[in-house]
């Protein structure tokens, strides 16, 4: 009797170990097969009609019957064209990225974090293309884009994105390949062109850039200049030196 109680207790040791081993195995590999792939269950995301590319981590959109801007949540891509930083390493790499990202595509899906919408009134989304890829992952896997404006609650995905930026950083593709170019502030462009970017902070040029420039709701670029009715509650999404900065920008002159 007890030789048989030895041997069902055997069993069912084996059996249990199997049964964990498996599980365990299962696991591993769907995790894997998710990171081979890139694709991502977009069912219970909202689709919106694409209308264009802006730059690598911003897009327009037709939302609730109006096109607005839409900014990619927890990510930064270099600038293409900026009033005051002008075109920067890896911004037109990454926007020409994104745009073969979302090129044929008629449409994107949106899945939002806890907030809609940035100081600016900007739509903030995690972006997704219609086969499932995730346009941020893309971007961070390479090297075309940092982690950035990290801001609570909008924090959702900001573990998977900082571990897909660790791995471009370990190969040094794209913005990683140039040494102290990615800063916690952004991009400095004086390690590619030889100035000093804060000897030209400081030299007093700066201070003179006193226009704002703010995109509203549904994408107007409207520019303010100090002592007009609404200056002080403006937060600006770029700083101008003169209108004409400002209108080469395409933003125009508030009403008053």
């Amino acid at each position: 009797m007890k030789k048989w109680i030895f041997i069902l207790f055997t069993l069912t040791i084996i059996s249990g170990c199997s049964l964990s081993n498996v599980k365990d195995e299962a696991t591993v590999k769907t995790v894997e097969s998710n990171d081979d792939n890139s694709s991502y269950d977009i069912s219970s995301f909202k689709e919106f009609p694409l209308v264009s590319v802006v730059d690598g981590d911003t897009i327009k959109i037709l939302y609730n019957g109006s096109t607005e801007l839409v900014r990619f949540l927890l990510v930064d891509t270099p600038e293409t064209n900026h009033p005051t930083l002008g075109q920067q390493p890896y911004g037109e790499e990454a926007k020409e990225y994104t745009k073969k990202l979302l090129e044929d595509q008629e449409s994107v899906y949106l899945e939002f974090d806890v907030s809609y919408r940035d100081k600016y009134n900007r739509l903030l989304a995690y972006i997704y293309t219609e086969d499932g890829k995730n346009v941020q992952e893309e971007l961070l896997k390479n090297g075309l884009a940092r982690v950035a404006y990290i801001y609570e609650p909008n924090t959702k995905h900001v573990d998977w994105f900082e571990s897909v930026q660790k791995n471009a950083q370990k190969q040094a593709i794209g913005i990683w390949s140039i040494e102290n170019y990615v800063t916690d502030r952004g991009y400095d462009k004086s390690v590619f062109d030889g100035t000093d970017s804060e000897a030209k902070n400081n030299n007093g040029n700066d201070s003179a850039c006193l226009i704002k420039g703010n995109i509203n709701s549904k994408g107007d670029k409207i520019y303010h200049s100090p002592g007009q009715q609404n200056y002080e509650s403006t937060k600006p999404e770029e700083m101008f030196c003169t209108a004409e900065e400002a209108e080469t920008a395409g933003f125009k002159a508030a009403p008053r």
